[in-house]
Order: C-alpha cells, then structure tokens, then sequence
C-alpha cells in the first residue's frame, strides 16, 4: 500500500526469501511471493500545501511488534490490511489499535485468488466494532490505497472532533 500511493520512491525493506526463513515466514501456496519485509515500508503524500501524511507499512508478524508503539507515536490513523487468506493475521493488529485509543480503519485487500467474506462474517470474525470502518481495496492500486487514506483521514476526524 505505501509504495502504490507515496509521492517519494518508497523506502522498501524487501529481502529475497531464502530457505532460511522457511520456519519464519508462512507462505501460502500459489502466492508466488518471493520476498518479505524485514522491518518496514516508509513514503510520503502531500494531502495539501500544510498538510502531509507519513506513511510507514509495519508487517503484522509477532517479530515485529516490538516497533508498533514507535510508528504509532504521534500517528493520526492506522490502516490494518486485511488479508483473507489469513484473517488470524489482523487480530493483534486491530487489538493494539483499540486498545491504543488510536483511530484506525480495517481495509480488506482484495485480489485474483483472495477469499471473499460477508462483511458481517469479517466483522464478527474480528470482533470489530460497528463504528469501525470496514473497507475494501486493493493495495497495489494508488487510486484505491488513495481513497483508504481519505477514509481513514474523515474517519479520524470524526472521532476526534470535540
């Protein structure tokens, strides 16, 4: 998602999987993905002339929660991209989020091969509350990783306001 909407070439942490990180790393079969982050994605888009989001893609795996609560200080929002290949994958992430206080919206990426759920079933399959949003996209379209942005950008303005 942050490289199909940064303005700025992405900062990737992408490493070519080896059988190394075979034990590490779930690979669903017919994924094709041959790489894996190894720490984070960083972009940038300029909203307005005063106004810039700092995008940084944290991955959801156990090892890497330790940088949560640094990306999230002084974070606006959060997306949790939701892969329905594996909906356990998005459970710490949308815990952490309520928990946190901090505005966050469930984006389920959608693409060739990806199970489709009811709303509903996501809903309760995370027992995400109703005044979260509940969007869907696809992360590699910069239009669509565009308008999860506005979402979460209105949303967080929503709750936030007094």
């Amino acid at each position: 998602m942050v490289a199909s909407v940064s303005e700025i070439t992405p900062l990737r942490t992408e490493a070519i999987m080896t059988d190394a990180g075979s034990g590490t790393d779930e690979l669903t079969p017919g994924s094709g993905k041959t790489t894996t982050t190894v720490a984070m994605d960083f972009g940038r888009l300029h909203i307005a002339d005063d106004l810039i989001l700092y995008l940084f893609g944290a991955p959801g795996q156990r090892r890497f929660w330790f940088m949560w609560d640094d990306l999230a200080r002084g974070a606006v929002g959060a997306v949790v991209l939701l892969d329905t290949r594996r909906l356990e994958d998005a459970f710490p992430a949308v815990d952490y989020f309520e928990s946190s206080g901090l505005p966050f919206v469930v984006a389920v990426n959608e693409f060739e091969g990806s199970p489709f759920y009811e709303e509903a079933d996501i809903r309760d399959a995370l027992s995400l509350h109703a005044g979260v949003p509940l969007l869907h996209c696809d992360a590699r379209s910069r239009a669509s990783s565009a308008r999860t942005l506005a979402a979460l950008v209105q949303h967080t303005l929503a709750v936030t306001a007094v």
